[in-house]
């Protein structure tokens, strides 16, 4: 059974800060074997970088290139219109959300990384917000791992999925860090929780 599907207009939005990150889950087939591989219900996030036109702003590093985009449209795009948004545990300062919008803004318009690597010229959603976050407040949400450890977690299915990604060759020293491991940090607090129970 599902949960009661709710949205944007059953909750308070001026309770949203910037820094808040957005999980969601993308709804396609590459998207869906990611959440599948990392155990988890999401498979794409994003960070909130400010307010404008009566409207919460979302930066993402996505296909084909990072972006900001209004809170609503991020939402629209995940499976059933499920979302979770999560705070730092430690408050962050006026000063530090202004870096954090300018720290988005560096990071425009880079190519999608579609082989996850935390140290290529290019981005992708987890790592985008591990590093906005890390550089401005010093703060590591999310587990950076290589993809030996990573696999280790789902052996079975993730093993396949990954060989078929990288054409039978697994990075296994590569390190990267997941949408998974974000929603999963001990340094953020579940702030709203509003999913299908389908996606999980």
């Amino acid at each position: 059974m599902s949960l009661p599907h709710i949205t944007l207009q059953n909750f308070d939005p001026t309770t949203l800060q910037i820094g808040d990150v957005v999980c969601i889950r993308i709804d396609n087939f590459v998207f869906n074997k990611v959440a599948k591989a990392t155990l988890s219900w999401t498979n794409h996030v994003g960070i909130i970088v400010g307010f404008k036109d009566h409207e919460y702003w979302v930066a993402e590093s996505t296909i084909p290139f990072s972006k900001i985009i209004p809170l609503s449209k991020f939402i629209a795009r995940s499976k059933e219109g499920s979302f979770t948004i999560l705070r730092l545990k430690k408050p962050i300062s006026h000063d530090q959300k202004i870096k954090i919008m300018h720290a988005a803004r560096k990071k425009m318009s880079i190519l999608y990384d579609t082989g996850f690597n935390l140290y290529s010229k290019g981005q992708f959603c987890s790592r985008f917000v591990y590093e906005i976050i890390k550089e401005v407040t010093g703060i590591e949400v999310g587990e950076v791992e290589n993809f030996r450890a990573l696999l280790r977690k789902n052996p079975e299915y993730g093993l396949n999925f990954w060989r078929i990604w990288f054409l039978g060759f697994i990075p296994w020293k590569r390190l990267t860090v997941t949408p998974a491991s974000l929603f999963n940090s001990d340094q953020l607090d579940l702030i709203y929780d509003y999913r299908y129970q389908e996606t999980i």
